[in-house]
């Protein structure tokens, strides 16, 4: 069964970071959902979706006192 390219390319980013964040950036384990986080994300740009797809811009934050 294949997954559309987008939720794909976020599920593997999700994995990896979480992956950073627990085994640390210097674990194999983290490097290898790196890697595939960025196949993923390369397999939906090469299908015609933007970064934009991916990442949503996000609404504005004001800043604390500003």
């Amino acid at each position: 069964m294949l997954i559309s390219p987008i939720p794909a390319a976020r599920t593997a980013q999700h994995l990896a970071a979480r992956a950073a964040t627990v085994c640390g950036l210097a674990h194999p384990l983290t490097h290898v959902l790196l890697a595939a986080a960025a196949t993923a994300a390369a397999q939906a740009w090469d299908a015609g979706h933007r970064v934009t797809d991916l990442h949503p811009a996000r609404p504005e934050r004001k800043t604390p006192g500003g």
